[in-house]
């Protein structure tokens, strides 16, 4: 139990921590909300409980496959701010997000790689 409540303080605290980062500054909260911590923390808790090394780069490979479809949000998120307010923009950056997913995920089918 002890564990789990470490785990849980840990990938939490992360997540405070570049928030408050990101009220300091616009840049130093981006960019390390730009790293990769969670797959990192995601990948050493796998490794911390026993996964196979099967498991733990099967996990690397399709994040980064997953990661490639959200790069239009960010693009687009700062232009749909501006013009519609927070929650729409949320809104429309999911629907994008699903959207960009199908159809990657339809074109790289084709070159044999499964992400649905």
């Amino acid at each position: 139990m002890f564990y789990l409540i470490t785990k849980y303080l840990i990938t939490a605290g992360m997540v405070v921590l570049i928030s408050e980062l990101a009220k300091k500054s616009d840049r130093i909260g981006a960019l390390v909300a730009s790293l990769p911590l969670v797959t990192i923390l995601t990948l050493i808790w796998l490794f911390v409980e026993g996964q196979s090394a099967s498991k733990i780069s099967n996990h690397a490979y399709y994040t980064f496959w997953y990661v490639i479809p959200t790069l239009p949000m960010f693009i687009l998120f700062p232009y749909f701010m501006s013009r519609f307010g927070f929650i729409l923009t949320l809104l429309i950056s999911i629907g994008l997000t699903i959207v960009t997913f199908v159809l990657f995920a339809a074109l790289v089918k084709r070159f044999g790689i499964q992400l649905m």
